[in-house]
């Protein structure tokens, strides 16, 4: 077994300690043929969704990318199942946070960690099954192929998405927020509420990560109006939608109250020319 010191990190251990810093990580794929930096990392936010994972890692595992679980101090083992269905590839990262801090400040410090390791390529994506691995293989060699787009949407709400086995009532609140944000914010975009997205490094080192604030998934449309504040050329591709099968939806009156809240407030600011 040989092991490694990284200045400013735990020794690296290349043969029975796959759980590896993303700095570790990063040191590690540049030496490694099978994967690198160069290759996408996805970071999925986590909250009780152990069952979700043992679904869903398996899959990604099967490209060649690399994983970054964000974990908010799940009660059922969401963060040791990560840990065990990444033990043999050391492609996946588990961040165990000291408590349910929010998605928009999961993704904040995913962000963060994956631009620091010199990722060119994020993703976002649910961990609950919604988002399906099959749609992430055709949005990224669609992505490659157009590296005149600073981030892509997979949307339901173009033609060729859909959604599956959702209520009407989810569907007419997604319907009625997308096209709110889109009048209010003056957004080219029909499902600026989607959590599952693509983005180049280049475009998330330009934005004000730190000041974008919400923890819902005001989020996304934070996320959206930010990017086109900043000269991003955005598309979106079709997807297909699930409602998830195991565990309990995160949505809540107070997600959609933060959303409703924020959407006004920008448009008010921009109708009037605030910055």
């Amino acid at each position: 077994m040989i092991g490694i010191t990284l200045r400013g990190q735990p020794s690296l251990r290349l043969s029975g300690n796959p759980y590896l810093t993303l700095s570790a990580l990063s040191a590690n794929l540049r030496e490694n043929a099978l994967v690198s930096i160069n290759q996408p990392i996805v970071i999925i936010p986590t909250y009780n969704e152990a069952e979700s994972l043992r679904r869903l890692l398996p899959q990604l595992l099967e490209l060649s990318l690399n994983i970054l679980v964000v974990d908010d101090a799940s009660s059922d083992g969401t963060a040791q199942v990560a840990k065990e269905l990444g033990a043999s590839t050391g492609r996946v990262e588990i961040l165990e946070r000291s408590g349910k801090l929010g998605l928009g400040s999961a993704y904040r410090e995913g962000f963060s960690k994956a631009l620091n390791s010199g990722f060119t390529e994020i993703i976002q994506m649910d961990a609950d099954g919604s988002h399906r691995v099959v749609d992430l293989q055709k949005m990224l060699p669609y992505f490659t192929a157009h590296p005149e787009f600073d981030a892509l949407i997979g949307s339901r709400w173009i033609d060729g998405g859909k959604v599956v086995h959702w209520p009407k009532h989810r569907e007419m609140l997604s319907r009625c927020a997308n096209f709110y944000s889109k009048v209010a914010l003056g957004l080219d975009i029909n499902d600026s509420t989607a959590g599952f997205r693509i983005y180049r490094a280049q475009l998330l080192n330009r934005l004000p990560l730190n000041q974008i604030e919400s923890e819902g998934y005001a989020f996304q449309i934070e996320m959206t109006r930010a990017a086109k504040r900043a000269g991003a050329l955005i598309t979106e591709f079709p997807i297909t939608f699930i409602e998830r099968e195991i565990g309990v939806s995160k949505m809540s009156p107070r997600i959609v109250r933060e959303a409703l809240f924020k959407v006004t407030k920008w448009g008010i600011a921009r109708i009037f020319g605030k910055r």
